[in-house]
């Protein structure tokens, strides 16, 4: 059973760094683990996108260079390093996974995930 929550939200300077973290992914034995952010009256947005077991990375362009996801396999933690963070980063973010194990495309669509955590606000200041 997938159960995903997420930490390590909060706020973070103009240029900063912030590390969220995601656990409840022990179930999974395939497929792909996200990050997927929405701001206020925005749709949501997929930025980051790792293949479970490949461990391949693929980034929106609006974070590409500045975000970096990775998969701590031993203890199954999912993480997000926001560098050089933006006031556009400024947004509830979710971990995702998919529910199967099909290949997608080269793009993060919050439409190919079934399990969600609950989301962690990141907020950006001036």
């Amino acid at each position: 059973h997938v159960q995903l929550a997420e930490s390590g939200g909060g706020s973070v300077q103009a240029g900063g760094t912030l590390r969220l973290s995601c656990t409840g992914s022990q179930a999974m034995r395939c497929g792909y683990m996200a990050w997927i952010r929405q701001a206020p009256g925005k749709e949501r947005e997929g930025v980051a996108r790792i293949g479970y077991n490949s461990g391949t990375a693929i980034y929106s362009d609006s974070v590409k260079g500045r975000f970096v996801i990775s998969r701590d396999k031993p203890k199954d933690i999912l993480y997000l390093q926001i560098n050089n963070a933006e006031s556009e980063d400024t947004a509830m973010y979710y971990c995702a996974a998919t529910r199967g194990c099909d290949l997608l495309p080269n793009d993060v669509r919050p439409s190919d995930f079934y399990y969600w955590g609950q989301g962690t606000q990141v907020t950006v200041l001036p």
